[in-house]
């Protein structure tokens, strides 16, 4: 296992959540530049996370945990993709899969996993699969064996978190054809993870490929994912309210890198007669721009938090729609404010920005990287249908 030894910290409520990401993510952003550069993956800050206690800050109150809101786990994600998206991204996963227990787990699954989660243990996950028709069409099988355990094998891809997990959750399909979540440990045998990925952006993620050869799984590590999707849910709400809310990081990061740069570093343009760079009027009317942009994405980030809090509180087939629409919305705008915000920065900052050994790019190549997960085009479909023709989005778990 990778984490450490000791029992993490047990965070309390929801303001200690957000006290603990703000200084964790002040302490992430010293050194990322330099990690992302020569590809230095964050074993120590994400032990520094685990020992934390913000990993198990979803776990429920009955079982030891804050139970935070999701208008506080947006905002955890986007302090520390502020600061690092790189680091911020590996534990999506996590929380995601923490989430398929809460509703799925048997009460002697919740009690152990959670337990482990409160511990500062960490999941990865083994999702994707490359080579296939589509996302969903996952070959991985979960075949089950004479003594009522299964046989997990299947080669994943993109597998973040994996590298630095103690627990993986792996996606696969059963004899039936339904989907399932099957947690095995790290160290399994027969489970290799292989760290891969040479993705331009968001590289020091590990989102390498984990392969699963004849892997034995006991019943009880095995949870029916496909009855998530059965009626009204929030699964897919709150993994996409993660991913926009590392997109709003990403721009919001690269907004306040610009102005730094620009404060103290750029040059003013010889024609518009200004002493420093900052008092240029069309550096002023841009820099207003990207604020209105990144602004108006923390806003929607926000209100699609409440969305899922509300729905949360009162779930039905019509507040689950109204809360996937409203985190598509929000992930549509922190995808263009992330591009946007990472692009400009050079655009603003001057020729010196563009200087390879400042990685001042690295936060355009974890936007541009980051937004391909899933296309923004489909999200807005689905915006128009709904607002147009009340077309409730369908429950697949990207949205």
């Amino acid at each position: 296992m990778t984490s450490p030894t000791h029992e993490a910290h047990r965070i309390a409520d929801e303001a200690e959540a957000l006290e603990v990401a703000a200084k964790l993510a002040e302490e992430f952003r010293t050194g990322a530049a330099g990690r992302d550069a020569e590809r230095t993956l964050p074993r120590a800050e994400l032990d520094r996370l685990s020992a934390s206690g913000l990993l198990a800050i979803t776990v429920p109150a009955g079982h030891g945990g804050a139970d935070v809101s999701a208008v506080t786990l947006a905002e955890v994600f986007r302090l520390l993709a502020a600061a690092d998206a790189s680091l911020a991204q590996i534990p999506q996963s996590h929380f995601v899969y923490v989430n398929v227990l809460r509703h799925q787990g048997t009460s002697e699954q919740q009690e152990f996993f959670f337990g482990e989660v409160l511990a500062g243990r960490r999941f990865g996950n083994a999702q994707s699969e490359a080579g296939t028709k589509h996302i969903q069409d996952i070959r991985t099988r979960l075949e089950p064996r004479a003594d009522g355990s299964y046989l997990l094998t299947g080669v994943k891809h993109y597998s973040t978190g994996a590298l630095f997990a103690d627990w993986i959750p792996v996606l696969a399909r059963g004899d039936n054809g339904e989907l399932y979540v099957a947690y095995v440990p790290r160290e399994a045998p027969g489970v290799s993870v292989v760290d891969d990925w040479d993705g331009m952006g968001q590289r020091t993620t590990a989102s390498g490929t984990v392969r699963l050869e004849g892997v034995a799984v006991p019943a009880d590590r095995v949870v029916p994912h496909h009855l998530t999707f059965r009626g009204p849910q929030l699964h897919g709400a709150v993994a996409q309210l993660l991913h926009a809310a590392i997109d709003v990081g990403i721009a919001s990061g690269a907004l306040a890198e610009a102005v730094a740069f620009v404060r103290t570093k750029s040059r003013p343009w010889f024609e518009s007669g200004f002493e420093t760079a900052a008092e240029d009027p069309l550096l002023i009317q841009r820099f207003g721009e990207l604020a209105i942009q990144v602004r108006a994405a923390e806003a929607l980030l926000s209100a699609a938090a409440r969305a899922v809090d509300a729905a949360r509180a009162d779930l039905t087939d019509d507040t689950a729609a109204e809360a996937s629409i409203a985190v598509a919305t929000a992930k549509v705008s922190a995808a263009t404010a992330a591009v946007e915000a990472g692009s400009a920065l050079f655009e603003v900052s001057g020729t010196r920005a563009a200087l390879d050994s400042l990685n001042l790019h690295r936060h355009w190549r974890d936007a541009r990287t980051h937004t391909l997960h899933d296309p923004p085009r489909w999200k807005v479909q689905h915006i128009g249908r709904y607002v147009l023709n009340g077309t409730q989005p369908p429950r697949h778990g990207l949205l």
